[in-house]
């Protein structure tokens, strides 16, 4: 009971301090005096000069009951307190709020949870008044520091340290809405203050149960929640704060994320840090969200010495924050970014090989268990890359490619800007594989309205190096990354296997009208396809994913970018893989050699159905039928199964069983196809990249009798008799007329088909001969050379290992000897 004073005594006091006297009863118990309180409130409007004494005077009250424990008559001083805020809205105000913060921050020192959350109720009201004009010189430091202590309670009694807690977060939530809206809102963004506030709400949102794994935005908890469980509130405050944050003041909010996931590792396991970066992702806006991804590298950076799992629980959060990132909202930093993130795929296989290395003779778990950490690392490192890509526009998708395909690593080259010197070859070649799943994964999902655009010279040439290498599983991801880029139409799908489909028109196949920007590409790099198609058949250690990709990437070419002219290309294409199968020239297994006449068997099957000529397709399925009945394992379905009989040679065979060129002209000239090019054999055009992808030269594959004049049929004439010398022969070389006459109809021959083949098949046969010659002549240290005996007559050329006859001379140059 508050000390009474005479009547005199009370006369003579101020009115305000009357008016104040009068609110409180003499029993606490009765609460405030309504008709007294309404008697100050309408004094406090009337006279507003006086707020700042009335909230003096209750202010001094109030501390002396708190000192005393007189807790019924604190809680009538706050009730009034607040009654008077909400009544008075003018400049005056201003000096009676620095005593009602004076009063609440009293409640928030006191050690008695009752009024902590009394001083944090009157906050909180007061934080949702709108104050007329900015104040400039408050500060809210004590506010912010003592509800973030009070997020933090433990107090003995749970249902106490739950009611503390969620007034301290109710309090960091009134502290936002009050500076925020203030024009001094800025100060809230100062990094010791969000170095308390985002560590306490955080550390209550850890106490969720069932950690957020909701695919898009959590929904806002219901009222009733937010008063009961403090982790739902502390999340809400958590949306709230981000909500409002600005690019200026992102980092500030978002370091001490980081910070918190660091000192209470919580990046392993990652489950709790998942949920904080969809909070921020989702709460934020938009344009800012490559602010956090930027801010995510940084930390991964910092962290690059770490455990794999903490890399990889970092990189995780990095993934999902892409994921929820909209497009384009990446920034304008993409290549920094990609950049950092091929870096740290880089890292990760240099820790493995390292690790192998250090290990090598002793295997043990522990090794075998970084291994596999490290492995998770470099799949979240692909699998964020192919996110960001996938979120990027058309022509930023391009420019990625293209920054990728230049750090893919190639024997023999330093075009490449990744470095691998400490990597090894066992390295290199994981760095190889890794970056080329990273490519595959930014292109999936590519649609170019024009194959230049989706393979511009400077993509396609690097992109299709790697498939002359020494591994099946490189070529299996470049042919992956192509077929990307070539189904246009989502029709790689519906070709997956390889197999001899009946009707092809069950496929719905999607195509369009080839366009001329496509079919200029196709003059330009088709035989650079076909080159590389025609080399990736040959290979020795081809399983049969890499024949079903090879067959996908033949049918692919067919849908998108065939003309007639592309047509007869495919044809030879495929006609000169059988007759490379049937002469071995390669030194194949039997099963190489059965599993290219099934791709090529099933290649035209599928070629005859989309370009629908009857005769073309009435000679295709009578091979193939002849097949099925006599030699099953020329097709897909038996060779490419466990258990299949093999032959054992191919030369035996009838000719039925192949797909003949001179069949094949004929079926398609009678259709209106200029076929003259099919009689030229095929010959895939010699680059650097045979030197460079340390496979077997191509030279070494291309026989010299290869000749430039059609009529030369390897199906139809297997064994090529060697041209008997008897006297009649010799006459006739000695016979200047009959040779002229010989030698005229041989030119016109030549010129003709000059005239008519294509330059670069032309350019290719010539070419091949040449470099044959000239490596021959070089390495054979035992030579002798016999001059012809007239100057049209042909040059014989013996050594120790081979004689080859009958070359005219006119077709041979030999360099200064």
């Amino acid at each position: 009971m508050p000390a009474r004073v005479c009547c005199c005594c009370a006369a003579l006091r101020p009115r305000y301090k009357r008016l104040v006297d009068n609110i409180f009863p003499e029993d606490p118990k009765d609460g405030l005096v309504k008709a007294d309180m309404e008697k100050l409130t309408f004094y406090a409007v009337s006279a507003p000069e006086k707020l700042d004494r009335i909230g003096s005077y209750l202010a001094d009250r109030l501390s002396r009951d708190v000192v005393r424990h007189r807790s019924g008559y604190v809680l009538i001083a706050m009730e009034a307190l607040d009654q008077l805020l909400m009544a008075c809205h003018s400049q005056s105000i201003k000096p009676f709020v620095e005593s009602f913060l004076h009063m609440v921050a009293k409640l928030l020192e006191s050690g008695e949870p009752k009024l902590q959350v009394l001083g944090t109720n009157s906050f909180v009201k007061f934080a949702n008044i709108e104050e007329d004009t900015p104040s400039y010189h408050r500060r809210y430091d004590f506010f912010v520091s003592r509800f973030s202590a009070m997020c933090h309670s433990c107090h003995s009694d749970p249902e106490i340290w739950k009611e503390i807690r969620i007034a301290g977060i109710r309090g960091i939530q009134g502290v936002v809405r009050k500076t925020v809206n203030d024009e001094l809102r800025a100060t809230i963004w100062e990094p010791q203050h969000m170095d308390k506030i985002v560590p306490s709400l955080l550390f209550n949102m850890q106490k969720t149960e069932d950690i957020d794994s909701r695919i898009g935005p959590p929904s806002s908890p219901s009222e009733g929640d937010k008063e009961e469980n403090p982790a739902v509130l502390a999340e809400n405050c958590f949306r709230e704060l981000l909500g409002r944050a600005t690019y200026g003041n992102m980092s500030n909010a978002v370091r001490p994320v980081f910070a918190h996931l660091d000192n209470h590792n919580l990046w392993d396991p990652n489950e709790f840090a998942v949920h904080c970066f969809k909070i921020i992702m989702y709460s934020i806006q938009a344009q800012y969200s490559h602010h956090v991804i930027q801010e995510t590298l940084g930390h991964l950076d910092a962290r690059k010495k770490d455990s794999p799992r903490v890399r990889a629980g970092i990189i995780q959060v990095l993934l999902e924050a892409v994921a929820i990132a909209a497009k384009g909202s990446i920034g304008p930093t993409v290549l920094e970014v990609f950049n950092t993130l091929l870096k740290h795929l880089r890292l990760s296989v240099e820790f493995e090989a390292g690790e192998r290395r250090g290990s090598m003779g002793s295997v043990t778990v522990s090794t075998s268990t970084k291994d596999n950490d490290e492995k998770i690392v470099q799949n979240a490192i692909i699998q964020t890359i192919g996110f960001f890509g996938s979120n990027l526009p058309d022509y930023q998708r391009s420019e990625i490619m293209m920054f990728i395909m230049g750090k893919v690593p190639v024997f023999g080259t330093t075009t490449h800007t990744l470095d691998t010197s400490q990597l090894g070859e066992l390295g290199t070649r994981r760095i190889q594989i890794m970056l080329l799943r990273s490519l595959l994964m930014v292109t999936s999902g590519y649609k170019a309205k024009t194959i230049v655009t989706a393979l511009p010279a400077p993509f396609l040439d690097p992109l299709l190096s790697p498939s002359l290498m020494e591994d099946y599983e490189l070529r299996q991801l470049v042919l992956e990354i192509l077929h990307n880029l070539l189904d246009r139409h989502d029709n790689r799908a519906k070709l997956r296997g390889i197999r001899i489909i009946p009707d092809v028109g069950d496929l719905k196949i999607k195509r369009e009208k080839i366009s001329r920007q496509d079919a200029s590409f196709m003059k330009k790099n088709g035989q650079l396809l076909y080159r590389h198609i025609y080399l990736g058949c040959k290979e020795e250690d081809n399983v049969q994913k890499n024949f079903e990709l090879l067959y996908t990437s033949l049918a692919l070419i067919t849908i998108e970018l065939a003309n007639e002219e592309v047509v007869i290309d495919l044809i030879r294409v495929a006609i000169a893989l059988q007759d490379n199968a049937i002469l071995n020239e390669d030194n194949l297994p039997m099963f190489h050699r059965c599993a290219v006449m099934a791709l090529v068997g099933a290649y035209l099957n599928f070629l005859s159905q989309m370009i629908a000529v009857p005769a073309f397709y009435q000679h295709v399925s009578k091979v193939i039928e002849t097949r099925t009945m006599e030699a099953p394992y020329f097709l897909p379905e038996h060779i490419f199964r466990d258990k299949c009989m093999l032959p054992k040679s191919l030369e035996k065979h009838e000719k039925n069983l192949y797909f003949l060129t001179n069949k094949i002209a004929e079926s398609l000239g009678g259709s209106g196809y200029s076929v003259e090019r099919l009689t030229v054999p095929y010959v895939p055009q010699v680059t650097d990249e045979d030197r460079l992808s340390r496979r077997k030269s191509i030279v070494d594959t291309v026989s010299i009798q290869v000749d430039i004049l059609p009529g030369s049929n390897p199906v139809e004439d297997v064994v090529t008799a060697t041209e008997e010398i008897t006297f009649e022969a010799l006459k006739k070389a000695i016979d200047t007329n009959g040779m002229e006459e010989q030698e005229k109809e041989k030119r016109r021959l030549v010129i003709e088909k000059f005239q008519k083949a294509p330059f670069e098949e032309i350019a290719a046969q010539c070419e091949s001969k040449a470099n044959f010659l000239h490596d021959r002549l070089a390495q054979i240290l035992e030579l002798t050379i016999r001059p012809p005996p007239s100057p049209s007559g042909t040059l014989t050329i013996t050594s120790g290992h081979a004689q080859y006859q009958s070359v005219p001379v006119y077709e041979m140059k030999f360099p200064d000897l």
